[in-house]
């Protein structure tokens, strides 16, 4: 039977000539071709994603544009509806109080004539009160300038104690809703007298007054 000497290692050989130190470093200089394309490997990969990046980004910004577009033409949409909502509903109110005019007009007759009592006038004051909230209101009264754009003229005169065309006469109260006309106001007009001189203020006449009594009690100007 053999027996093996306890401690003994086998180790490579080593040439002729070379340490064993030389046989070490030989693993750790040596690689592979594929090992040194890694690195290059590893740059095209990123940018491939820093362009895929690129791709995604402007696709996000052309979607938020479109969103934004979107956005845009709905708030105009709404604009433009919630504008033709209002504006068909002040024509069916509009409407309605054009029908009721006349019988405004009855109810301002019967005011004038003293025959509005009883349960007319409290049915007459209701129908004038829901009118008025819904934004019926009157205009037009005597002694005001002649507007032709609020009123219309049925009758025609001359009167020395005006100084411009004047209503002196309201035939038919003219109506408004907010600032629209629905109907203007029929009145009577006068103009000045032609010819005729404007009337003096009242304050130069009691001056011209007062001065000719002084002259009357001092015996009238001095002659020269």
């Amino acid at each position: 039977m053999t027996e093996e000497t306890p401690g003994f290692e086998e180790k490579p050989d080593v040439p002729s000539g070379a340490t064993p130190d030389d046989a070490e470093p030989k693993a750790a200089d040596s690689s592979t071709p594929e090992e040194a394309a890694a690195p290059a490997g590893d740059a095209n990969e990123t940018a491939g994603l820093v362009a895929q990046l690129d791709q995604v980004r402007t696709a996000l910004n052309e979607r938020t544009a479109d969103l934004q577009r979107l956005q845009a033409e709905y708030q105009n949409y709404r604009r433009r509806v919630e504008r033709d909502r209002i504006a068909v509903k002040e024509i069916a109110v509009a409407n309605l109080l054009t029908e009721l005019l006349p019988v405004l007009d009855d109810i301002g007759r019967a005011r004038e004539h003293g025959e509005l009592v009883g349960g007319f006038k409290s049915v007459a004051e209701s129908l004038e009160t829901v009118a008025a909230k819904m934004g019926l209101h009157q205009f037009g009264k005597e002694g005001e300038p002649f507007d032709p754009t609020i009123h219309e003229a049925l009758m025609h005169s001359y009167a020395p104690d005006v100084t411009e065309t004047t209503c002196v006469a309201i035939l038919q109260p003219g109506y408004r809703i907010g600032e629209r006309t629905i109907r203007p106001a029929r009145v009577a007009v006068a103009e000045p007298q032609p010819g005729a001189q404007p009337a003096k203020a009242e304050g130069e006449q009691g001056a011209e007054g007062a001065k000719k009594a002084d002259d009357k009690e001092n015996g009238g100007p001095e002659e020269g």
